[in-house]
């Protein structure tokens, strides 16, 4: 009977799968779908989830013969990789795509700006912005891009000095001759700082130069950090129009000439449908893991758990539970900018505060550990972005309680390893007894309600007490105890 249930219930699986009628595509249906723009919303930093997000969104709009995508976008900046992978997309795609900075109050930082030079369509709503587009250099060489400060903020951080270095200011030019030279160098970027400088302005150049749009300003925005408003950025050629909202765009963007890979055509966009394309559950998930703050609590998560069940064997709930979230974890760093520095110390960390329980530190050790702790937990994440950090209240929850936790906890088990073992030959030795009767050499004691064969190290009385010396089969060796 279940198997016909079970047939049933794969038999209109497959039923509501497939679609009935006519394998052809209808005219009607064709035309739907040619009239079908699909709009991805890009808010927050640019991260791995992002990259999911759109990179899905391109290959459902080819599936679908959508006529344009539209990137919605307002964002501070993100990973460098991230923006790459995007921007890659981006430009293998044979649907245009129209990146469009909006709603007013948005803009389209950093990353956003080099996204923008590469969409075969740049637009920007009113009272938004882009620029500031210098990167910064970033520990492990995972790669970032980050937004730019005022002027003020460049010139605490050596912009002038990065601006002398590359020639862009003549009065610089003018430096005092007397100044030693060691200091002149010591103001200087280094090679590393000086090599990414360069790599950035030339990708965000050969995007310009692809699209036709002003390379100058993109120089100005990586190397300077400059911004620019949306009419100051369609005067200058850095974007295509300023658009009030969707419609706007479709309608000025309809006949526009770009390219693509297999060459140049005109875009037809006019009375397109825009239909929003939300998230899946995967890209959820995607963007949930990948927040630091989740990621880094799942590795503590994992630990506890995996820590707890080599204590107590047996339980499988922590063991279970701690290697999925590792696992989970793990994940979520490879897709994140994190250093093995930071992991070691966290690791290194923990085994202090664990070895404080069995050796008299007088808690050198178990300060130690929650010092590599912290330490780790701030270098974990190997970017300046704020939104791709963990949050120093969460690093000092979770340090004040891991010392506690596993100061606690390799105490208890300290203290139970070293108990005496109840129970065997062990829990004989050194017991009292007494004898049932006097005998010198061979006897009978009761121990706990138990009558044992007994030899005699000295004579002893009937009733006296005696202590357990060893044990040997079901014979007990003892003595008096005085």
């Amino acid at each position: 009977m279940w198997i016909r249930r079970l047939l049933a219930v794969l038999l209109a699986y497959f039923l509501s799968a497939v679609p009935l009628g006519s394998a052809e595509t209808t005219p009607d249906a064709d035309e739907e779908a040619a009239g079908t723009a699909l709009m991805l919303e890009v808010k927050g930093p640019i991260g791995p989830a992002t990259t999911d997000y759109i990179v899905r969104g391109l290959a459902e709009a080819q599936e679908r013969g959508a006529r344009l995508v539209i990137l919605r976008m307002n964002t501070p900046g993100g990973l460098d990789d991230a923006m790459r992978d995007i921007i890659g997309e981006i430009l293998a795609s044979e649907i245009p795509v129209a990146t469009y900075v909006a709603p007013s109050g948005s803009r389209a930082a950093s990353a956003g700006t080099y996204i923008l030079y590469a969409s075969h369509v740049a637009a920007m709503a009113p009272a938004t912005n882009l620029g500031a587009a210098t990167p910064v250099q970033i520990g492990g060489g995972g790669g970032g891009i980050f937004p730019g400060g005022d002027d003020e903020e460049r010139d605490g951080e050596g912009f002038d000095e990065l601006q002398d270095l590359l020639g862009e200011d003549d009065d610089e030019e003018a430096r005092d001759e007397d100044e030693p030279a060691e200091e002149r160098a010591d103001e200087r970027p280094d090679a590393m700082e000086r090599k990414i400088i360069e790599d950035a302005v030339s990708y965000i150049k050969g995007l310009a130069e692809l699209r036709g749009r002003n390379a100058e300003w993109a120089e100005k925005a990586v190397r300077e950090s400059v911004s620019a408003s949306a009419s100051e950025a369609a005067e200058l050629g850095v974007i295509d129009f300023v658009a009030e909202d969707v419609d706007e765009l479709l309608a000025k963007a309809d006949g526009m000439v770009v390219k693509f890979p297999v060459g140049e055509r005109a875009i037809e966009t006019a009375g397109l449908e825009v239909e929003l394309l939300e998230p899946d559950w995967r890209n959820r998930l995607l963007a949930v893991i990948t927040n630091p703050n989740v990621a880094y609590i799942l590795m503590l998560v994992g630990i506890y758990g995996i820590i707890f069940e080599l204590i107590n064997p047996g339980s499988l709930v922590p063991g279970v539970l701690g290697g999925i979230s590792l696992l989970l974890a793990l994940y979520a760093f490879q897709a994140l900018p994190i250093t093995y520095a930071g992991l070691g110390l966290i690791g290194l960390g923990i085994a202090f505060m664990i070895a404080e329980a069995f050796m008299p530190s007088f808690g050198i050790m178990g300060i130690g550990g929650a010092v590599a702790f912290v330490l780790g937990s701030i270098m974990l994440f190997d970017t300046d972005l704020e939104a791709f950090q963990v949050s120093i209240g969460l690093i000092a929850g979770f340090t004040v309680a891991s010392l506690i936790v596993f100061t606690g906890v390799a105490t208890m088990a300290a203290r139970a390893w070293r108990r005496p073992k109840l129970g065997g030959a062990d829990e004989l030795i050194d017991a009292e007894a007494i004898a049932e009767e006097a005998f010198d050499a061979t006897g009978h004691v009761r121990y706990a309600g138990e009558r044992w064969n007994a030899v005699a190290v000295r004579p002893v009385r009937s009733g006296q007490r005696v202590r357990v010396v060893s044990k040997e089969g079901l014979t007990l060796r003892v003595e008096p105890n005085e």
